[in-house]
């Protein structure tokens, strides 16, 4: 069979993509393809550049604590019924957060902290789709997560190495209706760094692969209509660039000092941040780290003492790291979760509680040793100063400089805008 006959075959995108994606595994190594995706008209507004803190972040660092953090056993404790296990201790910046979280306590005067976050969303699926994107999961429609927002509005960040990046997540959505060339680079193993850029899939190899695909490609592009192949072709010439440079140390975070690689700490989200500190310090604009075990019914306390430490000491650590290499100034880190959890203490856990939670900002474009908001004596709902989940994407939108406001029209003709309309939080800018 010929080349071109083989590609005649090839008639359905989705069959296609499956292709291409065995293909990728052959030839490159690679185990994602970005998910399909087509590209958005822009129509500008006012957008919120008068506010203070804008374009401060030129790097954001996603912190993301799955399955639903406990804000009332980490930054926002409480007395009487509600208290959990851990008892509340002062830091130098005036508020408390618990026991559990001493090494956060001692960088206290670096970070923003959001009592007062509320949603309407109690499921883990759609409360971390919710939390990721900005929005709520309707039907079939992806949305996009910041990452892709920052490269549609402010291209891309490095010549070489990825706008964006996902570490210890398994699935690389993210570029939702944005071209699939604005999809995250999954990372798995943030101690395996980047796999098979050497050996097998040296660059000899690689190229006639990529030149026997060119040649798919163009048999597959004279009888079926795609937007995608150029995406594809980008995706391909990306990595190219990447395998041929000597960005690729950035994925090295064997090449630290012993030292630094145990003040993080040795588990996978402990060196996620760690890999993220090195690849933002090396031009990536965006980079979530996944923190799993954070769904607490049970054996609450035991969990914060393992989940709830590696935390501590990772967050602590890259904090100070960022401060000490003088990137705070120009990085943001957001902590996000789900949602809170319930005030009644049950079972030796809490239930999912959505109605109130706590996230973090730390760095650029935001105030330091600062509280927003509160929630009520039991932990339950918001006492002042809400803030919506679509609130805080825009608030870490404006720090990195995005036009907040501004409109733009999806492939379905549906016009959207970074944070669901909703507008940044200005108490906690500066």
């Amino acid at each position: 069979m010929s080349l071109h006959e083989f590609a005649d075959r090839l008639r359905n995108v989705e069959d296609r993509r499956a292709f291409l994606e065995k293909a990728a595994t052959m030839a490159f190594g690679l185990t994602v393809l970005p998910a399909l995706g087509g590209a958005a008209e822009t129509a500008v507004k006012a957008p919120t550049a008068n506010l203070p803190g804008f374009g401060k972040a030129k790097n954001v660092i996603f912190l993301e604590l799955s399955g639903g953090m406990s804000h009332i056993d980490t930054f926002d404790p409480k007395v009487g019924a509600s208290k959990g296990p851990g008892s509340a201790v002062s830091t130098k910046a005036g508020f408390q957060v618990t026991s559990f979280l001493p090494n956060t306590a001692k960088i206290s005067d670096k970070i923003c902290v959001i009592r007062s976050m509320t949603a309407k969303v109690g499921v883990h699926a759609s409360a971390q789709y919710l939390m990721r994107t900005g929005f709520e999961q309707r039907g079939v429609i992806q949305h996009p997560n910041f990452g892709a927002w920052a490269q549609h509005f402010l291209g891309r960040s490095s010549q070489t190495l990825p706008a964006s990046v996902c570490v210890n997540r398994p699935s690389n959505q993210g570029n939702g209706w944005f071209s699939a060339s604005h999809a995250p680079l999954p990372i798995l193993d943030p101690s395996a760094g980047l796999p098979n850029t050497s050996g097998v899939g040296a660059t000899g190899a690689q190229e006639k692969r990529a030149s026997l695909l060119a040649e798919l490609d163009r048999g597959f592009g004279a009888t079926v209509a795609d937007t995608n192949v150029q995406a594809y072709n980008d995706f391909y010439a990306s990595t190219f660039e990447l395998m041929r440079s000597r960005d690729l140390k950035a994925f090295d975070i064997s090449a630290e000092p012993k030292a630094v690689r145990a003040k993080y700490g040795a588990d996978k989200f402990a060196q996620g941040c760690l890999l993220a500190r090195r690849l933002v310090e090396h031009g990536v604009r965006f980079v979530e780290v996944r923190s799993g075990g954070w769904d607490m019914h049970a054996t609450l306390e035991d969990k914060m003492e393992d989940v709830g430490a590696e935390f501590d000491a990772a967050f602590a650590a890259l904090i100070e790291d960022l401060e000490s290499k003088g990137m705070l100034d120009t990085t943001l880190v957001a902590v996000t979760t789900e949602f809170g959890r319930k005030p009644s203490f049950e079972g030796g856990g809490r239930g999912h509680h959505p109605l109130v939670f706590s996230t973090v900002l730390a760095g650029a474009g935001v105030k330091r040793g600062f509280v927003h908001g509160a929630s009520d004596a039991k932990g339950h709902g918001v006492d002042r100063d809400p803030v919506t989940v679509g609130s805080f994407h825009a608030t870490v939108a404006h720090a990195a400089g995005l036009p907040v406001g501004t409109e733009i029209m999806t492939p379905s003709g549906r016009p959207m805008m970074i944070g669901n309309k909703a507008m940044p939080v200005s108490a906690v800018l500066a």
